[in-house]
């Protein structure tokens, strides 16, 4: 593993490495109970480490501390330069409220969760309580709320808030509260744990989301949104399609380094779905869901009309498609409403990542909407343990070409009885084979071993995607380093150093 510790200074960030060594071995983790952090689910390789000194304003909750609770914290006047750090208890704390403060990059608003032996604190929405100076609409919606309050105030649109280290849970109906005027509420089916209603440069970090209708939910007036390090899991509604891991709609996002676990037993939402412009998902690990990814339209004007919104990136994450779980197909692209001219209707660059079905019956890799969306796929290894009969590109739809990927032997265009008159899969040259090379398919370690079939395949880069090139690899779990340099790159989300 490597360590990146990021440390805030006024006008100027200041880095520090530190290297470090891990294997990989699945996932897990008890899915509702208190334990902020499994044992297979270690500190995350990038911190954002906060000098007290550097701030106007410092809050230090939990035992032995200024103040017990969150609640005892005066987030109705919080200000710019302000650090709230609630550290790790033994019960965990029962308390909900609103960040709404325009802060600066330089002077930003921290809540940062102190570990405890890798146990992060606990912020449950059972039996929350919120601070009745607070005054804020959408309270059966959330735990911690960003944006939308009459107290506080703010003209302005909340900015620069960083959430990091917190296990965020229990926010959906079963679950209850107390209001900010003392009533008694319980939680909607579109709750979660975390709702940015309205915002710009918000970022969570190391955070764990769960046990709730939606792990996390942006709106659409939420701008240049960062999901990263985050282990978000064990969401959603029981027999619903329309509550997930995470559901986004924003003008600029990026996910990386988070690990997308199941949703909760019987929920039959998506893991990741999006209708952002900007959309960036690189270095996640994300298995399960009825889709791993839903990446579909926005309902708005500002978003769609963003020249970010008809060109998304996925590098670098393993993508897993266990056996029975949801739908067949890993990835969706385009749209699911009724007006296909608000679709994604660009391109999606998919490349350098690594998909295993074990399916003992067929997968898709993607579902392209319309045939006027278009599908690089570069440089991945597309994995299906049944065998490559079982293993098709598209559904039918869109135009897709694929290069320097590994496919296994047998590899279908489409399941479907065909493809659309108007659509096409252009093979511009791909290794098949029977293996990849993983070095433990069974232990879900997708390294390559050193006469993997994968090695050394990778070809060039479009140009259209010099800005956003694989620097990182994925380790288990929400960790990165930083990828080998070679001159003859492997397919897939890991280069096997030569």
């Amino acid at each position: 593993m490597r360590f990146i510790g990021r440390l805030f200074q006024r006008g100027a960030w200041a880095f520090c490495l530190v290297t470090a060594c891990m294997g990989c071995g699945g996932s897990g983790g008890d899915p509702s109970g208190n334990e902020s952090k499994p044992e297979d689910d270690p500190q995350p390789a990038a911190i954002y480490e906060w000098d007290p000194a550097d701030f106007d304003h410092v809050y230090d909750v939990g035992p032995d501390q200024d103040y017990a609770d969150p609640n005892e914290i005066p987030w109705e006047n919080l200000e710019s330069s302000t650090l709230v750090r609630i550290y790790y208890r033994d019960t965990p704390y029962a308390c909900k409220w609103v960040i709404n403060v325009t802060a600066t990059e330089d002077a930003p608003v921290v809540i940062q969760g102190i570990a405890d032996q890798n146990r992060r604190p606990v912020i449950t929405g059972e039996n929350a309580v919120t601070r009745q100076a607070l005054d804020y609409w959408n309270e059966p919606r959330s735990v911690i709320k960003v944006g939308g309050s009459s107290i506080p105030d703010n003209p302005d649109r909340p900015a620069w808030i960083y959430i990091q280290g917190l296990d965020i849970q229990r926010a959906r109906p079963g679950y209850s509260f107390s209001d900010d005027s003392g009533l008694s509420g319980t939680y909607n089916n579109n709750a979660a744990v975390v709702h940015i209603e309205e915002g710009d440069f918000i970022t969570l970090y190391d955070c764990a989301l769960h046990d709730a209708s939606n792990g996390l939910f942006s709106s659409s007036s939420t701008s240049d949104i960062t999901i990263s390090s985050c282990f978000i899991y064990d969401n959603g509604i029981e027999g619903s399609i329309y509550q997930h891991n995470s559901y986004t709609e924003s003008r600029g996002i990026v996910f990386e380094f988070n690990h997308y676990g199941p949703l909760r037993t019987g929920c039959l939402g998506n893991n990741l779905k999006d209708r952002s412009s900007g959309t960036v998902i690189r270095y996640n690990w994300i298995e399960a869901g009825n889709r791993q990814l839903d990446l579909v339209e926005t309902d708005y004007d500002h978003i769609a009309d963003d020249p970010g919104y008809d060109r998304t990136f996925v590098y670098g994450n393993v993508l897993i498609e266990p056996d029975g779980a949801g739908n067949s197909q890993i990835l969706h692209y385009g749209g699911d409403g009724g007006d296909t001219s608000m679709y994604r209707n660009g391109t999606l660059y998919f490349y350098h990542n690594t998909v295993v079905s074990t399916r003992s019956g067929n997968a898709t890799l993607m579902r392209l909407s319309t045939n006027t969306v278009h599908a690089e796929v570069f440089n991945n290894i597309l994995f299906a343990s049944a065998g490559g009969s079982y293993l098709a590109i598209t559904s039918g739809y869109g135009q897709t070409v694929l290069r320097d990927n590994w496919l296994p032997t047998g590899w279908r265009l489409t399941h479907e009885s065909g493809l659309d008159p108007g659509a096409t899969v252009t093979d511009s040259g791909n290794v098949e084979g029977d293996i990849p090379g993983f070095v433990d398919l069974n232990s879900q370690d997708f390294n390559l071993s050193e006469d993997g079939e994968a090695l050394d395949g990778a070809g060039e880069w479009p140009s259209e995607v010099s800005g956003y090139p694989p620097e990182y690899q994925y380790i288990c779990h929400q960790n990165r380093e930083v990828k080998p340099s070679d001159a003859t790159p492997d397919m897939g989300a890991f280069e096997r150093a030569q």
